[in-house]
């Protein structure tokens, strides 16, 4: 299979697993990049099944809304019951990098406020250690020097992200040659550095589940 394929069935095995669990009022997290764009793509032939969805970013907003979706600011919100994304990593206990589109910070967001984190990934996602991809910070453009000196201090390689702002005006570090072993206390550390507004490890809000694109189908992995 190729990559596109196990993309476009790990959407379907999200869309399968919530299906049963949606009435009129239920309202979907919706997250950001090519894997969630298949999962948009399978939820909008079932979207008499719910209410509507929350984007987490304005790329996915335009992508819900042109399949008719009805999309709802997160403030108005008061119940959001799964949150389906993809990663750009993840580890065996299902700790995540994300932020390859930069739109990490809303991401964690609607992570935050999901009872449910269900993460759709092909099977090159799954590592042994996360920080083989280049874990991305969002900061606030005039922090930007300060923040990078203090991620070298912490022992990786930051790069500025050329041509990127993020939908909240920032810019994006990503930051190389990492082994992240302890993604939680690393997620906290690089978040205390002033100028930071998030990182992209989701530890300390992992995800629940890992539906996993493999040639012989969709593997499940649940959090510990």
């Amino acid at each position: 299979m190729t990559q596109d394929q196990l993309k476009q069935a790990v959407a379907q095995a999200a869309v399968d697993l919530i299906l049963p669990k949606l009435d009129d009022k239920s309202i979907v997290g919706v997250g950001t990049g090519s894997t969630a764009n298949c999962f948009i793509d399978a939820l909008a032939r079932h979207k008499g099944a719910f209410d509507g969805a929350v984007a987490s970013s304005e790329a996915t907003a335009a992508r819900l809304k042109g399949h008719g979706i009805p999309v709802y600011e997160l403030n108005t919100v008061s119940d959001l019951e799964f949150y389906i994304d993809g990663a750009d990593e993840s580890d065996a206990h299902l700790n995540l990098i994300k932020g390859g589109g930069a739109a990490l910070t809303r991401e964690k967001i609607v992570a935050a406020v999901a009872r449910t984190f269900i993460c759709i990934a092909d099977a090159s996602k799954l590592v042994p250690v996360l920080g083989a991809f280049p874990l991305p910070v969002e900061v606030i453009p005039m922090a930007r020097s300060h923040v990078a000196r203090q991620l070298v201090k912490l022992g990786g390689d930051p790069v500025y992200r050329e041509g990127v702002l993020t939908d909240n005006g920032n810019i994006i570090l990503d930051v190389y040659n990492l082994q992240i072993t302890h993604p939680m206390e690393l997620e906290s550390q690089i978040n205390a550095i002033v100028g930071v507004v998030t990182n992209g490890l989701f530890a300390a809000r992992g995800a629940d589940v890992l539906l996993l694109g493999t040639a012989d189908g969709v593997r499940t992995l649940r959090a510990e």
